[in-house]
């Protein structure tokens, strides 16, 4: 039986998708053109991209599209695997958010029922639902206007705690829009700016709105910069001046603070769990003309040679920060990582402390929203361990970003700062860091 057009790239994506939300696999492993789902290895480049587009958009945009699906519903779905409302949350993302043609989003959704065993008894639910969704869609919009994009209710509920509920607001509306691309350059960033159609933000970084390949772009073959969200590459400055200092840079892959701090002339140590991983960070340092020394070691039993003037600890963390790029995020994560993940991260902190000479400064840095994994656990450190101060963090330091400085000194980048996904600048990913010095 010869398939519909376009049935292989919304199956892709309705698989893909109840992988995400129900068995909670990254999306970046289910869509590696090497490991990842057979279905969407199987298709051309322009499919895939399309299955990218269909995934980002039910991810981004989760919350809004599950209370239009519902509205639709006389009653719940009894099917117990989420299959059904795979395929409606993947039709409903393109009718109601891409520029695909309603009839065929419905249409493909309807055969995707009938061939699957768990949905063909709902084929013609999905057909009532769907077509009624294309009929009413513009109402539907307005209605469920103000329903919450990508966060789950439970890291609403945190971050509302946290700062309250209209930055929780200014979060969610933020993490709804796909963010633009940004670069870390060698030098001159107001060129490659130019170069490359893009502008520099606040923090120095060069913000490009164009998509595509980034290996197409100019000055990636010759190592003119690296890709590296704008907050996260603040950390690594807040160690200061560092040539010919021994520098550790711990989990460090993917690698852009290494290369920050090799860029900055430091001796770099750079350790990480994962040589897989780590074999990307050499292949990028390559490419940019810098070197470091890369050791494949659990933290928890590594131990240097020598102490480090400098330390970047970019501890593992439940990434809530970066749910704007990776929206998968807030999906496959649990209440319960957070602690089990804060209790890593004390570890962590208090073994790389002692790898510092006196005198020397240390900076924590997690990319999560939660305070467990950020301001509590600098507080704990200094509390609980003697002989460390927090040394405050200037505006200066971070492009004059005050609204990104802490009470205490800290630095913590939300989502909705620079601007959020609304203006210009359009946005950061959420950081924490704190610059801490052995005395």
């Amino acid at each position: 039986m010869q398939q519909t057009p376009g049935f292989a790239v919304r199956k892709a994506a309705a698989d893909i998708l109840g992988a995400v939300v129900h068995a909670r696999r990254p999306l970046d492993g289910e869509l590696d053109p090497v490991s990842g789902h057979s279905g969407f290895r199987a298709l051309d480049s322009k499919d895939r991209a399309l299955v990218r587009a269909i995934l980002g958009a039910c991810l981004r945009r989760r919350g809004r599209i599950a209370a239009i699906v519902d509205a639709l519903l006389d009653r719940p779905i009894p099917e117990k695997t989420g299959r059904v409302l795979d395929i409606l949350h993947v039709a409903a993302a393109q009718v109601l958010f891409l520029d695909v043609p309603d009839r065929a989003a419905v249409s493909v959704a309807v055969d995707l029922a009938a061939a699957d065993r768990r949905a063909r008894p709902y084929k013609g639910l999905v057909n009532g639902v769907l077509r009624r969704l294309s009929r009413e869609k513009d109402a539907l919009l307005a209605d469920f206007s103000d329903v919450r994009g990508t966060p789950p209710d439970w890291l609403f509920d945190r971050w509302t705690a946290a700062w309250g509920e209209a930055t929780a607001v200014a979060i969610a509306h933020a993490l709804a829009n796909e963010p633009e691309l940004d670069l870390t350059v060698k030098s001159d960033p107001e060129l490659w700016a130019q170069r490359l159609g893009g502008r520099v933000v606040a923090t120095g970084s060069v913000r490009l709105s164009r998509k595509g390949a980034v290996e197409t772009f100019e000055g990636y073959g010759e190592g003119a910069w690296w890709v590296q969200d704008a907050a996260a590459a603040l950390p690594a400055r807040l160690l200061g001046p560092l040539a010919g200092k021994r520098v550790a840079d711990l989990c460090a892959a993917p690698g852009g603070k290494t290369a920050q701090l090799a860029a900055a002339g430091g001796r770099v140590t750079a350790v990480d769990i994962s040589g897989k991983r780590l074999k990307r960070v050499a292949e990028n340092l390559a490419r940019l003309g810098f070197e470091a020394d890369i050791v494949a070691a659990d933290l928890k039993d590594w131990q240097p040679a020598e102490r480090f003037d400098a330390i970047l600890l970019d501890a593992p963390c439940s990434a809530t920060g970066t749910i704007r790029r990776h929206p998968d995020v807030a999906w496959t994560k649990r209440s319960q990582d957070i602690a089990t993940l804060a209790g890593v991260q004390a570890l962590l902190l208090r073994r790389a402390a002692g790898w510092l000479v006196p005198g020397g400064t240390l900076v924590y840095c997690t990319c999560s929203l939660e305070l467990e994994e950020g301001e509590a656990q600098i507080a704990a450190f200094l509390a609980e361990v003697p002989g460390f101060a927090l040394v405050p963090v200037a505006p200066g330091e971070i492009g004059g970003l005050a609204e990104c400085v802490t009470d205490e000194g800290c630095l913590r980048t939300l989502p909705c700062h620079l601007g959020g996904a609304e203006a210009a600048d359009g946005g950061l990913d959420g950081f924490f860091a704190a610059r801490l010095t052995r005395l």
